[in-house]
């Protein structure tokens, strides 16, 4: 596909390149795939267009960028050896630091030439290097938008306008001779600027102060305010032309004069070679994978027991969406974690699924179905759901606490925290974690750096970088927040990366199930119960074990082993779900290695005695108790006056509030009353009974367009070079296949066999179509794939790509070899 002259347009170059090129071209920018363009002019003009050259700038590496900046500031077209001195200077009074850089340079430039024309930025032969126009206006200098480089405007742009008398005057002060035409005269001044030995002559002869005027100009912002008498060494600079006006207060140093004052670079510090990571510690790769573990199942605990503060139905959403500050604060206590842990935890449930609204109009957080069937999974398998929720994700639980760009807070599981960028930078600095040896940890400060340099920002007048303790900029902060959530949740261990988080990177879910199944604990079936109504798990339990535990009684402190008490208040809940004294006492007995201490068997006996004993139903709420003396009791007692009791039976009071509030007023008070249905029943409330209807988890917010599979970008190539053959060639009527223009009748075998072999061939074909309207046609179609019933091809009769189902084409034949779509 090669061509014997250069290109003459960005359109050209790209025709010449293979298809494997084209291709690589789709997949770095994906965008310019939104829809398929119809040939290689239209791909070329859109990837010319403001919004795609942006994006394309965006995703470019640090020296790749100074090198199209470079080339904004150049000649158009430029050739490579001008583009490299802008990079190395010219090596005059900066011998040193050309001798250290000047190499690395010299070696980095051909691969950031290669990714600007990869990415159809740069086009032309090195000879004539062209910058694409739109990426040169962003990039090119000008008031409004200095460049990054800090150059100013050319001496012809900022003389423009300019009176030929005061281009004369410039020119006599300069020491030039006197031009007939402004022309002339601007490229005498341009002349000189670029001469470095007049230039150095001129300068020699400059006041001290005027030489530190420049000092501070060199770098950029190259533009100053002056006032309307400005003192003597700025006037001697504007009579000799190196500070031009701009307006009646402001002057600039021209492009060529900076140059010469920095020795021809166009960047301050080049930076062809990326930062390298350092190590901030050393740690043996098995201890490291051992901590993640820990942590990783300290992070499905963590999940479980939050579901579990909700499996009642949760809080109630915000009117504006999310979750209140104080719901949050009750998180965090339960948790015993701070309130930004706290969000990252709610946040990742989210993302995976595990959590959501209920949809009911009082609208609450609860639990999905979805959960129910992830804790039937091991926990390897329950971790890796996690930790591949929370690489995808692009909600950013960093950003609760914070405020929008409107000033309003930002809330957890609010509209407002999707960041399409969190994925990218999660995976990057998990890559930087993994580039190192097993059990190293890196240096923060240099990971932000190395990040920088691969995505850097163009925030100043002077396109300079954050600088490495700035953390102000988005991807930093996520790039922070993503090292301290993989700690929390077992991706990294004391620092440094896993290997199952390395298999999980690498090889997939499976892999790192695989690799973190032998580091978790066996679940175990057994508690230590001591006289002081507490027990002691010395391990994570199994799941019925830990379920009825955690209904029977409270924790009271978490860690390697767990401890759980026994209250009165946890017992009654236990027998509130159904449970009867013996059962307790069985199950105690059953899965204690110790023997069942005999305060805990009176505790138990205790409140089952007493459960029970008030009936609690809805008259607005009644109490019901065949003991008449507990009835009087709660008559005289002064705390029951809210309630608003009276006699209806010897057994039965009445009360004005409802069954809920009378229950609760009642324990408050010491009684261990139970509800009871319509039909006298005691009711059984068990735990985990809300759910939400089935709900998918969250869909992240794309950066941008998918990047496209291979079968797509083989497709859009094939279609893209279709139809630039049919642009570019003279159309003639229907092939002369068939006699009297018509088409022979195919098999449904026969016309998917035909289709198969031209997608492969990548030839075009004659078929025979009928729409869903019965409309019969005849069309010369080029086919890209063929799958489920389809056919997509490109359709030379409509100059774009179609699918067709096969089953509406009547006939197929292949075209004459002399026949031209």
């Amino acid at each position: 596909m090669g061509t014997t002259t250069p290109p003459r347009t960005l359109a050209e170059a790209l025709r010449a390149r293979g298809d494997e090129s084209l291709a690589g071209l789709l997949r770095a920018r994906p965008d310019l795939l939104s829809p398929v363009p119809n040939d290689i002019t239209q791909l070329a003009t859109r990837a010319g267009t403001r919004a795609s050259v942006i994006r394309a700038l965006e995703h470019l590496d640090r020296f790749a960028l100074q090198t199209a900046e470079a080339l904004a500031v150049a000649p158009d077209p430029a050739p490579y050896d001008a583009l490299l001195a802008l990079l190395t200077g010219d090596g005059e009074g900066d011998g040193d630091r050309r001798d250290d850089s000047g190499a690395a340079i010299t070696a980095a430039l051909p691969a950031a030439l290669t990714t600007l024309r990869e990415q159809a930025l740069v086009w032309g032969e090195d000879e004539r290097l062209h910058l694409v126009r739109t990426a040169r206006e962003l990039l090119a200098p000008s008031p409004q938008h200095p460049s990054p480089t800090g150059l100013g405007p050319t001496v012809a742009e900022a003389t423009a306008g300019m009176s030929p008398g005061r281009l004369q005057d410039i020119l006599t002060a300069a020491g030039l001779p006197a031009t007939h035409d402004p022309v002339s005269a601007v490229a005498s001044l341009a002349g000189l600027f670029t001469d470095r030995t007049r230039m150095a002559a001129l300068l020699d002869t400059a006041p001290v102060e005027a030489l530190s005027v420049l000092d501070r100009l060199v770098w950029g912002p190259p533009y100053g305010e002056v006032t309307p008498n400005p003192a003597p060494p700025v006037q001697w600079l504007r009579d000799r032309g190196l500070l031009l006006p701009v307006s009646t207060r402001t002057v600039v140093l021209p492009r060529e004069a900076a140059l010469h004052l920095r020795a021809g670079r166009a960047h301050r510090v080049p930076e062809p070679v990326p930062p390298a990571l350092v190590a901030a510690a050393e740690r043996d790769p098995q201890a490291v994978d051992r901590a993640a573990a820990g942590q990783a199942f300290t992070a499905l605990s963590t999940i479980e027991e939050l579901l579990k503060l909700w499996n009642n139905g949760g809080p109630a959403i915000l009117r504006a969406g999310g979750l209140s500050v104080r719901e949050l604060k009750r998180v965090a206590n339960a948790l015993d974690v701070s309130e930004p842990i706290a969000a990252f935890w709610v946040e990742l449930a989210y993302a995976a699924g595990l959590l959501a609204t209920d949809g009911e109009a009082d609208e609450r957080y609860a639990a999905t179905p979805a959960y129910d069937d992830w804790l039937e999974l091991p926990a390897q398998d329950r971790w890796t759901r996690l930790a591949a929720a929370w690489l995808a994700a692009t909600r950013t639980a960093g950003l609760v606490g914070g405020q929008d760009a409107k000033g309003r807070a930002l809330s957890a599981l609010g509209a407002e925290l999707d960041r399409s960028a969190a994925p990218e930078v999660r995976r990057r600095v998990l890559a930087l974690f993994a580039s190192l040896t097993p059990g190293t940890a890196p240096d923060p400060q240099t990971l932000l750096a190395r990040l920088r340099w691969e995505r850097p920002l163009r925030t100043g007048a002077s396109g300079a970088a954050p600088s490495a303790g700035d953390v102000s900029d988005l991807r930093s902060r996520i790039a922070l927040w993503t090292v301290n959530e993989a700690e929390l949740l077992g991706i990294t261990g004391r620092g440094a990366l896993s290997s199952q988080a390395r298999a999980l990177l690498d090889e997939g879910p499976r892999e790192a199930a695989a690799r973190l199944a032998p580091l978790i604990p066996e679940p175990l079936d057994h508690v230590l119960l001591q006289a002081d109504l507490t027990a002691v798990a010395p391990g994570p339990l199994e799941r019925p074990l830990a379920e009825m535990l955690s209904v029977l009684a409270d924790i009271e402190s978490k860690g390697g082993a767990t401890v759980f008490r026994f209250t009165p208040g946890s017992v009654r809940r236990a027998l509130d779900a159904g449970q009867a004294a013996s059962d307790l006492h069985a199950f105690l007995a059953t899965h204690s290695r110790t023997p069942v201490p005999q305060p805990l068997s009176y505790l138990i006996d205790d409140v089952a005695r007493r459960h029970g004993h008030l009936r609690i139903g809805a008259a607005s709420a009644y109490v019901r108790c065949d003991d008449e003396a507990v009835l009087n009791e709660i008559l005289a007692d002064k705390r029951s006056a809210a309630l608003r009791l009276r006699r209806l039976a010897p057994t039965v009071l009445a009360a004005q509030t409802d069954p809920g509030s009378l229950l609760e007023a009642l324990r408050e008070m010491g009684y261990a009353p139970a509800a009871e249905s319509a039909e006298g029943d005691v009711l059984i409330t068990r735990a985990g009974a809300r759910r939400t209807p089935p709900r998918t988890a969250p869909a992240p917010v794309p950066e941008g367009p998918p990047v496209p599979d291979a079968t797509l970008l083989t497709a859009a190539v094939r279609a893209i070079r279709a139809g630039d053959t049919a642009a570019r060639v003279v159309h003639r009527d229907a092939p002369e296949t068939a006699s009297a223009g018509s088409l022979p009748r195919t098999t449904p075998a026969e016309t998917l066999a035909t289709v198969q072999a031209a997608a492969m061939t990548g030839s075009a074909v004659w078929i025979g179509y009928v729409n869903v309207d019965g409309a019969a046609s005849q069309r010369v179609i080029a086919p890209v794939k063929v799958e489920g019933g389809f056919v997509t091809a490109y359709d030379h009769t409509a100059d774009e790509v179609r699918t067709y189902p096969l089953h509406r084409i009547t006939g197929v034949a292949e075209l004459a070899d002399d026949a031209t779509p």
